[in-house]
């Protein structure tokens, strides 16, 4: 296929495709879908080889945000029975980091629902980055705290901060479709934020809200423009109690064809598969590392993942290797040009996306797992992305067709952080 061909071809040149290219690969049939997978999977290969980034994601308070993000668990006036609990102490954060660590886990991304961090917040998610470092030669931490105020990222990366995850979520015309409390601006402005304090910026985007193709192409080109180091990409988990809860348009080729066309516009740049891929990518999962370099493993913000031990399992299967600290996850481009993971053994350059982005479905910190309101990850609805088994707190409706709604999938994370259950890494 001479589009494939052409993709290719610019993705190891790094230039830009255009946007008909762009939503030539959204609009590609299934009979198409391994040439596409392939073909992205060159240019995934010639920028990061078979490694695979760990990511673990530690819920710092859940649930009771004042935003009004529409695809958030946390948001406020939410039904969704998920966690609440406010914030973790220092001890306890870095006693929930040690799971995901233990695991594999390459970084930790600290995410805390809310509109923004107070600047006894930032105090408090400092303490908690300096004890996560003390005892972790090597590991990166992310942040994923909402809006951020002046003078407050320069604070976290004096604290020892290598990233800070905001996502984008959507398009800019269709933003205020899902939120209303905040601005598709206010959300560029933190990203900017992050980055003129050196810290590695991780910036996303949550698919499967009703967007169109030109909505995703236009969030991953805005992206683009940005130029963060890693780019969560979340697929919305419908939790029951949110307003997007009856919206179930994913299908497992179509969640292929997007990571493809993010790893197209971003050849270079980390890609990380954030919340709701259990739900949606199911049995095809291991087909979306041959297109993202980078996973979030076991549980989500509000929802319940694969077991860690099934990641591993799975990545192993598929011929593909965990990154380790001794590794730069970016390439040496972009890592002499100041970008995340310059460094080796804890640098920005070395943690993927740095965000928390791990919702579920949409927004906190770059996962978007319910997370957080403003976070920035998006978790679908439940928490960041998971849903992958059922678990306790599981929904228990029947399953539905193959390629149609499966509520049987989203589990609300009922062990981990805030809970006295061990946590799923």
């Amino acid at each position: 296929m001479d589009l494939l061909n052409t993709l290719v071809d610019k993705g190891l040149r790094r230039e830009t495709p255009t946007r008909a290219e762009a939503l030539a690969v959204l609009g590609t049939s299934d009979d198409d879908l391994l040439d596409v997978v392939a073909a992205a999977g060159k240019v995934r290969r010639h920028w990061f080889g078979r490694r695979v980034k760990l990511n673990y994601l530690v819920n710092l308070k859940s649930g009771l945000c004042p935003e009004d993000c529409s695809y958030c668990s946390q948001r406020l006036g939410s039904k969704a029975g998920i966690l609440k609990y406010t914030w973790l102490k220092p001890d306890q954060a870095s006693q929930a980091a040690a799971a995901g660590l233990a695991g594999g886990a390459k970084r930790v991304c600290l995410v805390a629902s809310g509109r923004g961090p107070t600047d006894r917040d930032v105090d408090r998610v400092s303490d908690t980055i300096r004890a996560i470092k003390e005892g972790n030669e090597g590991v990166e931490v992310c942040a994923c705290l909402g809006l951020l105020s002046e003078g407050q990222a320069e604070r976290l990366r004096e604290a020892g901060a290598d990233a800070y995850n905001h996502n984008l979520n959507t398009s800019e015309a269709t933003y205020g479709d899902i939120t209303t409390t905040h601005t598709y601006a206010d959300r560029v402005d933190t990203v900017h934020k992050a980055h003129a304090a050196g810290l590695s910026a991780c910036s996303g985007l949550i698919a499967g809200m009703g967007e169109s193709d030109a909505d995703l192409v236009d969030v991953v080109f805005a992206l683009r423009e940005l130029d963060p180091d890693s780019v969560p990409v979340n697929f919305l988990i419908p939790f029951e109690g949110t307003p997007l809860a009856k919206e179930w348009n994913l299908s497992p080729q179509r969640c292929l064809r997007i990571l493809a066309m993010v790893r197209f516009v971003c050849p270079d740049v980390e890609v990380r598969i954030a919340g709701g891929r259990e739900v949606h990518l199911r049995t095809l999962q291991p087909l979306a590392l041959h297109l993202a370099n980078s996973v979030f493993l076991g549980d989500y913000l509000t929802s319940e993942g694969q077991a860690g031990r099934a990641d591993l399992e799975m990545i192993a299967d598929a011929g593909f290797e965990v990154e380790g600290t001794d590794r730069v996850t970016l390439p040496e481009h972009r890592v002499g040009a100041g970008g995340c993971g310059s460094h080796r053994g804890g640098g920005c350059g070395s943690h993927e996306d740095g965000g928390c982005g791990s919702h579920e479905g949409g927004g906190p910190c770059g996962s978007t797992a319910s997370g957080a309101g403003v976070c920035g990850g998006a978790e679908a609805s439940s928490g960041a992305g998971a849903e992958g088994a059922s678990g306790p707190g599981a929904v228990t409706e029947e399953a539905g067709p193959a390629d149609g709604p499966r509520p049987d999938l989203v589990a609300v994370r009922r062990r981990g952080a805030g809970t006295d259950l061990a946590p799923n890494a």
